[in-house]
């Protein structure tokens, strides 16, 4: 099969490296890719948010699948226009990734279904909105109802910081993701990543993780897109997966279907877990990054398969079969990030490390300069390897992080610090 994958991250990279594994993959192109990803498949120059564009480059190429990776071109309709043209494609409708594209939505579907989630306020003026945090009191939590790029979310533990939150958001500082408003309860407890494949009808567990949030270490400083993540998660056990499928998932695209919009890609699944009892934190309609990077070292290949499962609707003979193994990634991030930082540094010593079933690093925001690599984003590289324990794969990713030269980037000593 000839292949693209629209997107240019780490979780680009990582389901690249995993399809490419696959021997129904002839032909892979991802676009745009980035300089790891260069080293794996065919990059395309190619806007993947113009929708036209996207159908025209996959018809010139001949292209019999397309994966799409980020958020964003699924909730502009791309992949409305791939399957309007009879090109088969996995990610959502644009109507169905309003889970992602709207909390507001998310939070309107899960109480039509009861699911268990936080209570909330929906606002679009800020006076309301401090209005209502008075009320309710701290900690509370404010988000943009938009994209914020993982960004949009802040955690206010006194009224200050929830009033600020919402000028700031009001005031254009997530742009138009800010222009309304969810503030929600405070809800306490582990948190942890879901991910289930859908098909419309069917729905098929992709695997646990967590990921780490705060830039530094012990869970300190602001929020950031991720910087580093295992999988699985401990605190995801048997009966807590069971009722997070009961409780909240399958009422959910149940509650999709009846409103004419169902469901088929990936189902990112954020949950808040307190004694047991999952709550529902947000659904993202796309494989998490860095998550996505733990859960394609463990699945390898076989990832495809599934993926491709749920594109053609035949997930309930689908099947994952995974290793009794654990898998943990650092990322490197920029000087700066999540707020200023530069771009340009030179990274050395990355071709030293080996590209192995248990050992690689994917590449986020980086591109070649008169042969070398430098760094183009404020998430750079996600270093993941694999171990029989948990232990053993933060200690196989560190020793591959200590052996890379990048004084311009950082990353937190402590990823997997819950579980261990």
């Amino acid at each position: 099969m000839n292949i693209l994958i629209l997107g240019g991250g780490g979780r680009e990279h990582a389901l690249a490296w995993a399809i490419k594994q696959n021997p129904k993959c002839d032909r892979l192109i991802v676009a745009p890719g980035n300089a790891g990803i260069a080293d794996v498949a065919e990059c395309a120059d190619l806007d993947i948010m113009d929708a036209v564009a996207v159908v025209e480059f996959a018809t010139e190429n001949a292209i019999n699948f397309i994966i799409i990776g980020p958020e964003a071109p699924l909730t502009v309709g791309v992949s409305d226009a791939l399957r309007a043209a009879g090109i088969l494609c996995f990610g959502p409708s644009q109507a169905a990734a309003q889970l992602e594209g709207s909390k507001s939505f998310t939070k309107e579907i899960c109480a039509a279904c009861n699911a268990p989630t936080a209570a909330y306020g929906h606002f679009t003026d800020a006076a309301a909105a401090k209005e209502y945090i008075r009320k309710q009191g701290v900690p509370i939590v404010v988000k943009a109802d938009g994209l914020a790029a993982g960004k949009g979310v802040i955690v206010a533990m006194d009224l200050d910081t929830a009033l600020v939150a919402v000028d700031n958001m009001f005031s254009g500082e997530f742009g138009t993701a800010g222009a309304e408003v969810v503030i929600e309860e405070f809800l306490d407890g582990e948190e942890a990543s879901f991910f289930v494949l859908v098909d419309g009808e069917t729905v098929l567990p992709m695997g646990t993780a967590q990921d780490h949030k705060r830039a530094y270490d012990g869970d300190k400083g602001p929020n950031t897109g991720g910087m580093g993540a295992y999988s699985p998660a401990p605190v995801m056990t048997d009966a807590v997966i069971d009722k997070t499928l009961n409780q909240i998932v399958r009422p959910t695209m149940a509650e999709m279907n009846a409103r004419g919009m169902p469901f088929q890609g990936i189902l990112f699944v954020g949950l808040m877990i307190k004694n047991g009892q999952p709550h529902l934190i947000e659904y993202n309609v796309r494989f998490g990054d860095p998550e996505c990077q733990v859960l394609m070292m463990r699945l390898g290949a076989q990832a495809f398969d599934a993926i491709h499962a749920a594109a053609e609707g035949r997930l309930k003979d689908a099947r994952i079969n995974w290793a009794d193994d654990h898998a943990l990634t650092i990322v490197m991030a920029a000087n700066g990030y999540p707020g200023v930082y530069e771009k340009g540094s030179v990274i050395k010593a990355v071709e030293t490390i080996p590209e192995t079933s248990s050992t690689m690093v994917f590449h986020a925001g980086t591109a070649r300069r008169d042969g070398a690599l430098i760094a183009t984003g404020g998430r750079v590289l996600a270093v993941t390897a694999r171990g029989e324990t948990l232990e053993q794969a933060k200690d196989n990713a560190y020793k591959m992080v200590d052996e890379i030269n990048w004084p311009d980037g950082f990353y937190r000593r402590d990823i997997g610090w819950r579980a261990l």
